[in-house]
């Protein structure tokens, strides 16, 4: 291809691409480099009929005029990322220099917002994202061990999960388990304990949540890794057969490295799905026990002060943690590539 014409071909999706990818990062990014004005507040004098007096009062004109010369605020630099709310350098200094030991500083550090919510999206991120990937390659040759007959239905049946909107079926998980819901009820049936609730536990809702992650994103896995079953060659499977090979034998050494550029495509969609986890968080109302960076972003605009600086700062770090978790993904596929 020429490179007038390559320019022309690739030009449409570059220009989507800066438009709508690169562009919205370096606004929100110069966002983050920025703090709110301080309200502008002034003595004013009260006199009632037998006295005088001064009370601060915030002058909402003033105020206004410092954000029609400067709208994005004033500039902070990186100080954003260092603060209480996100990097917190100072109070995680602080908490090292009094902590007895390592486990002692991780609950100090834990009771920081940010890495809390940081703890909890790459535990949710870590432990979802290969359940998927196994839970999903299982029911692949599960329902393509089945008769024609029996796959259709199978099939449809272990796609609904995936047709639910994410917040929907969050909600419908968490009225299950509620004590009134069958799944709570039928807990403290068998534990004996009227009073149990999977409300109530930090542990137990983490779990709940993960579980509902796996549920919703499982079928997508086992969507991929059926339709790449078809395509693997049966002659080296009947070879193997032949070899005296059995289904264990054919699935680890025939089907499982035929399938690794799908497993790879799978895991890259589920690390950057399961890092911006925000739904199941909303539906459980579990902010009191779990909370997510994108909880956490969803919460600084929903602020009453909507305190932009703190989205877009959380923005940028959630995009370097997702850069960071895809970069082994990513590197692994490349190399694959060159090796073909």
């Amino acid at each position: 291809m020429r490179h007038s014409t390559f320019f022309w071909f690739v030009l449409p999706s570059a220009l989507a691409m800066f438009l709508f990818i690169a562009l919205p990062i370096v606004s929100v990014f110069m966002q983050s480099l920025y703090v709110a004005h301080d309200q502008v507040v002034e003595e004013v004098e009260t006199c009632a009929v037998f006295s005088c007096e001064t009370e601060l009062r915030v002058n909402a004109e003033a105020t206004a005029q410092l954000y029609e010369e400067a709208p994005l605020g004033k500039f902070a630099g990186l100080s954003n990322y260092t603060n209480r709310s996100h990097l917190a350098f100072e109070e995680l200094g602080a908490v090292w220099a009094s902590s007895d030991g390592l486990g002692d500083f991780l609950n100090g550090m834990y009771n920081l917002p940010f890495y809390k919510a940081l703890s909890f999206t790459l535990a949710y991120t870590f432990i979802v994202t290969p359940l998927v990937i196994i839970f999903g390659f299982m029911i692949a040759v599960a329902v393509n061990s089945l008769s024609s007959v029996f796959k259709g239905p199978v099939i449809f049946v272990s796609l609904l999960p995936m047709m639910v909107t994410p917040l929907i079926g969050s909600l419908i998980l968490f009225w299950m388990i509620d004590a009134r819901g069958i799944l709570g009820a039928t807990l403290q049936s068998l534990m004996g304990d009227p009073s149990l609730s999977l409300k109530a536990s930090s542990t137990l809702t983490w779990v709940m949540l993960m579980v509902y992650g796996v549920w919703h994103s499982a079928p997508f896995a086992f969507v991929v890794f059926y339709a790449g079953l078809q395509t693997v060659p049966q002659d080296t499977l009947e070879s193997a057969m032949i070899d005296g090979a059995s289904r264990w034998e054919r699935i680890r050494y025939v089907v499982l490295p035929y399938l690794m550029p799908l497993t790879l495509f799978v895991a890259l969609i589920q690390l950057m799905d399961n890092f911006r986890v925000f739904e199941p968080i909303v539906g459980f109302n579990a902010e009191a026990h779990a909370t997510s960076l994108s909880w956490a972003i969803y919460n600084y605009m929903n602020a009453d002060s909507k305190l932009l600086n703190s989205a877009a700062t959380t923005s940028m770090l959630t995009i370097l943690g997702v850069a960071i978790l895809l970069s082994p993904v990513l590197v692994r596929a490349w190399r694959d590539f060159n090796r073909r």
